[in-house]
């Protein structure tokens, strides 16, 4: 059959295009080793792909050479890829679709949404639920925060790292999914039922207070992770399930499964049911929170709360587990290059060295720190005015329920807004809009903190105490700092890497992987174990802290204002690099030769200013 190749404006058609000899419309493998194709005789190809009036093709009776073969088989496939108009190839039926989605499509998407759901869901309960048992243990304060970070949780998570390094060696992908999140699994369902019942005999509590006589009140901090270890433990766990289970085990997975369209179209919709999560899990933990008020007199009505959240969080373990089995039974995986880029390994030195050799990476990586040592020497200050308001666990948790649920909803908001935001004042104003809200919302914190007592009328007259107001204006705080953060800040970030060229791109984010998450993460907690043991304690540390908090979001905001600069001038150039090459690239088309065989122009290809060779051709035929 016979028939014109389209090439819908990506391929410079000749001015007399010649007619080219199409092979059966089979899969590349029977054009590739098919000895004799058969062609399908009375039908020929219109100029969109399909089948016209029936017809009587010519025979081609040449000796088509293998290498020929070859290239007509790529030139057809590159047709096939590069034709926009969702045509099915001739002879393939096309896939079925719902609301112009392919079913395929909905059997992955629907359960990593829900996948999605139920880690986010047992995330929120978690990461409340941490909080509540180290912060309002007796024997501890949110003192305890800045030391198991530093010396918990930061070593253990570099430990597990390495473990698992080791299990993807030697384990099956479903085997590694497995073998890490069932431990977890377990050991939030054994802390539940066993190891809290347990806390008054496993807890070495005479040990830590001969040593705090010892040591002195200083070391209250470090001395409650071995008064209440089994918490802290439970903490770093919760910390763990965040990062390892959510960054790891979900994303490795879904871009596993998905392809780059996909992930285009999806991905985004995941950061708003991750919010849909927020909320709904936000109202669970405050419903178990008032489970004590319907107990009788002698009863622990945490102790019954936190059996009935680490049961919600088993369930919907063993839920991801079975979406993960699903998923990997009935869904077919899509086809992967073999060739995979090698990421480079950089050190520590080699990182700081690369950081500190390019302007617009070092601006990058003062974001990230500049981010992370703000949120904690904001979030700890702020919970230890939340343990003296709410001294009970489960008014405590009560109140972090409804943190949560308004967290989820702001940022539901932003996330509607940021599209907005980002059109319409660009990216430069979208990455000043975190720091500003944390600089604002912080000076009002600590203002309050430091200047309680003059501002109590004011603040008596709307029907609050210092403390309290301390409290609200510290949730909003964090709650307005972390929407901005997850609707704004992070895809800043990630765009800031698109216009570089790939070599920076690259080395830059494992640069700023390696040393500026940890270092963001692990900076404020340093700097409150010093100020905490030169001061005596978190209290006395307030006015410093809130110097701290204004030079680091200021640093921030000149290195948002710098980078701005940087990434609009690259952004620039970039655009001005696809326009010319828009404009100057043309690529010819496969054209038939004399003896009834195709091949490409290669001569052109080489050489654009050649001229054209078709001329005083035929034009096609149609029949």
């Amino acid at each position: 059959m016979e028939g014109v190749l389209q090439t819908k404006g990506l391929l410079s058609l000749p001015s007399n295009p010649r007619t080219r000899v199409f092979q059966s419309s089979l899969g590349l493998k029977q054009r590739f080793f098919s000895t004799k194709p058969k062609t399908p005789a009375g039908f020929s190809l219109s100029s969109n792909g399909l089948p016209k009036f029936p017809s009587f093709v010519p025979k081609n009776h040449g000796v088509v050479p293998k290498e020929r073969n070859l290239f007509i088989c790529r030139a057809e496939a590159a047709a096939a890829a590069s034709s926009g108009d969702g045509q099915p190839a001739f002879g393939e039926s096309e896939n079925p679709k719902v609301f112009g989605i392919e079913t395929v499509t909905f059997k992955k998407i629907i359960p990593l949404g829900l996948m999605f759901f139920c880690i986010l869901f047992n995330y929120t309960i978690l990461r409340d639920t941490k909080d509540v048992l180290v912060v309002t243990a007796k024997g501890s304060s949110a003192e305890i925060i800045p030391f198991l970070k530093t010396w918990v949780n930061l070593p253990m998570a570099v430990g597990f790292m390495l473990l698992y390094t080791k299990l993807s060696n030697v384990l099956s992908k479903k085997a590694l999914f497995y073998s890490v999140i069932l431990p977890f699994i377990a050991f939030f369902g054994a802390f539940g039922f066993v190891l809290y019942p347990l806390s008054g005999y496993i807890h070495p509590e005479a040990l830590a207070d001969s040593l705090l006589n010892v040591l002195g009140p200083r070391f209250l901090g470090p001395l409650a992770i071995l008064r209440i270890w089994s918490f802290c433990l439970f903490y770093v766990m919760a910390e763990l399930w965040g990062s390892v289970v959510i960054s790891v085990l979900f994303w490795g997975f879904a871009n596993q499964i998905t392809t780059v369209e996909e992930a285009k179209r999806f991905y985004p919709l995941f950061g708003l049911g991750a919010n849909v999560a927020l909320i709904f899990s936000g109202r669970t933990v405050k419903y178990f929170s008032k489970l004590r008020q319907n107990l009788g007199p002698g009863v622990d009505g945490w102790a019954m709360s936190l059996r009935g959240m680490m049961s919600i969080v088993v369930m919907l373990g063993f839920a991801i587990c079975g979406l993960y089995w699903w998923v990997n039974a009935y869904v077919p995986l899509p086809a992967r290059s073999k060739k995979k880029r090698e990421k480079p390994k950089m050190g520590t030195m080699e990182s700081l060295k690369f950081l500190v050799s390019s302007p617009y990476i070092r601006d990058l990586a003062t974001l990230v720190v500049a981010y992370g040592i703000s949120i904690n020497v904001v979030e700890v200050t702020w919970k230890s005015k939340l343990k003296a308001q709410f001294p009970s666990p489960n008014e405590y948790s009560s109140f972090m329920g409804d943190f949560s649920t308004a967290t989820g909803i702001a940022t539901f908001t932003m996330m509607l807004l940021s599209q907005v935001i980002f059109e319409k004042y660009g990216w430069g104003v979208a990455a000043k809009i975190t720091p500003t809200v944390l600089l604002l919302t912080g000076v009002g914190f600590f203002s309050l903190i430091l200047f309680g007592g003059p501002l109590s009328p004011a603040i008596a007259s709307l029907g609050m105490t210092p403390l309290l107001a301390a409290v609200y204006v510290g949730a909003l705080q964090n709650i307005f700092s972390k929407s901005a953060k997850y609707s704004l800040f992070d895809p800043c970030k990630e765009m800031a890497y698109i216009p570089l060229d790939e070599d920076t791109k690259v080395k830059g984010k494992a640069a700023i992987d390696v040393v500026c998450n940890p270092l963001g993460k692990s900076g404020g907690a340093l700097i409150q174990q010093f100020m905490i043991l030169t001061f005596g304690s978190l209290a006395n540390s307030t006015p410093y802290l809130g110097g701290v908090l204004l030079v680091i979001v200021l640093a921030w905001l000149a290195a948002a204002n710098s980078l701005d600069k940087q990434f609009t001038a690259l952004r620039q150039e970039e655009e001005l690099e696809k326009e010319m090459e828009r404009a100057a690239v043309k690529i010819p088309v496969v054209a038939q030769e004399g003896g009834g065989n195709s091949s490409l122009a290669s001569d052109s290809v080489l050489n654009p200013t050649a001229g054209d060779s078709t001329s005083g051709t035929k034009p096609p035929r149609n029949m």
